[in-house]
């Protein structure tokens, strides 16, 4: 495993990791809201058996998670960071990517997808239209004075590279400015969408079910029962899921 670092467009420094398989493929790993590359310890297990199955793997904090460079979260910050890593991935020789994206990860890959070089996505507990969240449930009345007074609220993390991130105001709006017909119409690749039906996947779930006919028709949503959005009681179905398509269509 090797550690890299690239620059978006707006020269942030972003950092990541970089395992090598032995097929010329690449897989980019996005991680969700508030995560980074690690992804509570998912995308460590995911890349790993990826690794095994041939693939090389590139995983990455977004500009202001984890070890990356400080900046408010946007979604288009994200899709500029992705864009980025798809770019760097070009400039190492690959041809042939596919985007693997949790939660907003999932989005991001929507929004940066790249017809040229990425062969297929796989996306799980995916953001694929329009959501509107109560933030209230999500964060304190000081964090939402901070974000009505400043236009960026700051939210404690658990990470080991730093204690918190800042989350801009466009960055939950983006949650709900989204045209799903107009996003999910731009994917040209088979397409895997994973979810669970309980909880917040409640929401999303049947969200991408009505927006299935917009993507090709290889493309397919699988629902694990009894998942919420982590997935973290059944990352072996999840798992099992991701490699069978990897297998299929990359």
């Amino acid at each position: 495993m090797d550690n890299i670092t690239f620059y978006n467009n707006a020269g942030l420094r972003l950092s990541g990791v970089f395992q090598r398989g032995t097929n010329g493929k690449l897989v980019i790993m996005c991680h969700g809201f508030r995560s980074n590359r690690s992804s509570r310890g998912r995308f460590d297990r995911f890349s790993s058996t990826f690794q095994q199955m041939g693939y090389n793997v590139l995983r990455f904090d977004f500009g202001g998670c984890g070890n990356s460079d400080d900046r408010p979260l946007t979604l288009a910050g994200e899709v500029m960071d992705l864009t980025a890593a798809i770019n760097y991935a070009v400039g190492l020789g690959f041809e042939n990517i596919a985007l693997y994206g949790h939660s907003l990860g999932a989005r991001v890959c929507l929004e940066a997808y790249n017809s040229s070089y990425v062969n297929t996505l796989l996306l799980t507990g995916a953001g694929t239209g329009p959501v509107r969240y109560d933030w209230t449930d999500e964060f304190s009345s000081t964090q939402l004075k901070e974000l009505t007074a400043t236009g960026v609220l700051t939210l404690p993390v658990e990470d080991p590279y730093r204690p918190e991130i800042k989350i801009a105001r466009q960055m939950l709006l983006d949650f709900e400015q989204c045209d799903q017909q107009e996003l999910l119409s731009n994917i040209t690749c088979p397409t895997l969408i994973v979810h669970g039906d309980q909880g917040e996947e409640e929401i999303l779930m049947p969200l991408t079910k009505k927006g299935m006919k917009w993507l090709p028709e290889n493309s397919k949503l699988e629902v694990i029962k009894g998942a919420q959005h982590s997935f973290m009681e059944h990352l072996n179905e999840v798992e099992a899921i991701t490699c069978a398509w990897l297998r299929k269509h990359f």
